[in-house]
């Protein structure tokens, strides 16, 4: 599925981590106050190109395979966040490719794009990889990094208290 996120949508995207997970927590709270959609967004790339050219055939996963288990990932992922039922606010989307490429092409139109980062331990202070970076730099809607950490107290939903 490669269309793009709808005008009321907040795209995340989703890889499985616990920091994906708490953009995605985010990411419901937010679109709930704001009458917004939200669309889960898990980019894969084949893996076939990371493996050594004499890895046995048999260690290198299909295509098919890779997206199954990319679907599982997101599934997963929804299912921890939004229990067994999930409602019609919440698309899922899986799409091959880059992950930064994939989501600032879904976010094209979204009213934002959430993305989680680990935080700098020695530091405190949020610490985006390379995904996070690119999605910052390309971005044409806002971007909010949301930590790992369950607390977040920089970060909350419009008309909470």
């Amino acid at each position: 599925m490669t269309e793009r996120a709808a005008e009321k949508s907040i795209v995340v995207g989703v890889d499985g981590s616990d920091a994906s997970m708490a953009a995605l927590r985010w990411a419901a709270g937010q679109a709930r106050a704001l009458h917004a959609v939200v669309v889960a967004v898990h980019a894969w790339e084949p893996v076939a190109a990371g493996r050594a050219p004499y890895a046995p055939p048999a260690a290198r996963p299909t295509p098919a395979e890779q997206r199954v288990q990319a679907a599982q990932v997101l599934a997963s992922a929804l299912r921890t966040v939004f229990g067994p039922r999930i409602g019609d606010r919440v698309r899922a989307v899986v799409v091959e490719g880059q992950p930064a490429r994939v989501l600032l092409e879904q976010a094209r139109g979204a009213l934002l794009l959430a993305i989680g980062h680990r935080g700098d331990a020695a530091h405190g202070r949020p610490v985006p990889g390379p995904i996070g970076r690119a999605c910052l730099r390309g971005a044409t809607v806002p971007v909010v990094a949301v930590p790992a950490a369950d607390v977040q107290p920089g970060l909350r939903a419009i008309g909470a208290a």
